[in-house]
């Protein structure tokens, strides 16, 4: 599976903290991340991950077009939100690319953990077979 993950400045130590505790299971998918957040969590757990630009500097879109040509399979994004601005920048048109795309995406570390514990169960293996085009009986 690929995974995309961008997380806020004030959540990239939570979203570190997430992927040091889960390295187990994302060590079997490809990640790509922003580019800070990239780092932190490599640095911290020695996952192998594509590094992009950062968030506002064209990450985001970068992200948003992995979405559109089917190259992401779970988006984890952590945004502050109490920044509005941001959220309406970043979180929003994500969040609809996924919607539009049929990924699964996680806005908080709640949700994050049960679709890396579905992923790890195999629950998300659908991804795999036929893009999510259809639905498991």
């Amino acid at each position: 599976m690929n995974i995309a993950i961008i997380a806020n400045d004030k959540k990239k130590e939570l979203i570190t903290e997430f992927c040091m505790a889960y390295c187990g299971v994302l060590s079997h998918h490809r990640i790509c991340a922003t580019a800070t957040t990239a780092k932190y969590i490599s640095e911290a757990t020695g996952l192998s991950i594509e590094k992009l630009l950062s968030g506002f500097h064209g990450g985001a879109n970068q992200v948003a077009s992995k979405i559109s040509y089917g190259e992401v399979d779970l988006l984890l994004l952590l945004c502050d939100t109490a920044d509005t601005q941001e959220y309406m920048e970043i979180e929003v048109p994500l969040i609809r690319e996924c919607d539009i795309h049929n990924v699964p995406a996680a806005t908080n570390i709640a949700t994050a953990e049960a679709l890396i514990l579905a992923l790890e169960r195999g629950d998300l293996d659908w991804r795999a077979n036929d893009r999510g085009t259809s639905f498991a009986g």
